[in-house]
């Protein structure tokens, strides 16, 4: 167990919480039109050097002005509050082609793209694809239209741009681990012992080959100074399909209903919603992130539609073993990085296979 001694507030700018952060526009980067003139040069240099999804760098993808702000940006993703939301682009003046390009231009002057799925996916789409991770241990949340619960993902950053909102909910919701951690400390401190001790994560069908099909990690561990949270409900309920598994004891469900509730507390959590050309930056390790369910539009071309990265910034420095076994499986993903499908429906085919 990766736990200090004796447990005491972690006092850190990512300890925020929702009631202080809801009228005030500090974590929002808003771009001008002379932001987006550049964003569309910086598109053209890189088609005109044919540089593409997966291959693209910083390098073909120049920021002159705008370059210094993202490095401050991400400075307080990873350092500081644990996120921000770029508002502003004119997404519209692009097919996606392009406009998928230009999120990954500028996610590569955070980091560098990381897999995201057994199929090599770099670049992820978040749609509903017309399936149920409730019932399927095959199907991940982000391909449904269901609520999905607080969780994270993997890699230093998560990246959300909103391509097309839904016809109504679809709510984005974030809350701080760190100010989740304190909370607990205060009410609970029994539990948040049991939280820094392991639970068992289902790999739900993306465990690479002599890999078990689950992996452990504890909710909380530290990493030198800096405290780091994992955490997804899902996973831990499912791994429960697996009978050499010991069942998950009344202490730990307890625990698990506490974690659940803080997320939820609406002064502490953070609501918002994606307009087109959103994109939405969060650091994994120090903030949590759930969707409400939503109705989506009847027409194809209109349905709720979000691009995904996973960028590793090389700015955490040594993690903990527990997620080495995990990050170990993106590795293996990454070695066949496979360029982005635009056709969901080639999506949905694959999936049902």
């Amino acid at each position: 167990m990766n736990a200090p001694a004796t447990f005491k507030p972690y006092n850190h700018p990512s300890a925020w919480k929702g009631a202080d952060l809801r009228h005030s526009s500090d974590w929002i980067l808003s771009l001008s039109a002379s932001d987006n003139d550049e964003l569309q040069a910086a598109l053209a240099i890189a088609k005109g050097k044919g540089a593409q999804i997966p291959h693209l760098k910083a390098s073909d993808f120049p920021l002159p002005t705008l370059a210094a702000r993202i490095r401050a940006m991400i400075d307080e993703v990873i350092d500081g509050r644990g996120f921000t939301l770029v508002r502003g682009f004119d997404i519209g003046r692009y097919p996606i082609q392009d406009a998928a390009l230009i999120y990954w231009g500028l996610g590569a002057h955070m980091g560098e793209g990381r897999a995201q799925n057994a199929q090599g996916d770099l670049l992820g789409h978040v749609t509903d694809l017309g399936v149920d991770f409730r019932t399927n241990t095959n199907v991940r949340g982000y391909q449904t239209k269901l609520v999905l619960p607080f969780h994270n993902d993997s890699q230093d950053v998560v990246g959300l741009m909103c391509v097309h909102p839904a016809r109504s909910g679809g709510l984005s919701r974030i809350v701080s681990s760190t100010a989740v951690h304190n909370a607990v400390l205060e009410r609970r401190p029994d539990l948040l012992g049991v939280m820094y001790q392991p639970f068992h994560m289902d790999r739900r069908g993306e465990e690479p080959p002599g890999k078990p099909p689950y992996y452990t990690g504890a909710f909380f561990e530290w990493c030198g100074a800096r405290l780091l949270c994992r955490y997804n409900r899902t996973y831990i309920t499912s791994a429960q399909r697996f009978a050499e598994l010991p069942r998950l004891t009344p202490q730990q469900i307890e625990a698990l209903d506490l974690m659940d509730s803080l997320c939820n507390d609406k002064d502490l959590r953070l609501d918002m919603e994606l307009q087109p050309g959103d994109m939405q930056f969060i650091c994994n390790y120090t903030t949590l992130h759930s969707r409400t369910s939503y109705e989506d539009w009847p027409e194809k071309e209109r349905r709720r539609y979000l691009l995904r990265l996973w960028l590793d910034t090389g700015r955490i420095g040594s993690l903990p073993e527990s997620y080495l076994a995990r990050y170990d499986d993106m590795q293996i993903w990454q070695r066949n990085p496979r360029p982005p499908i635009f056709d969901l429906s080639a999506l949905r085919a694959e999936l049902a296979h």
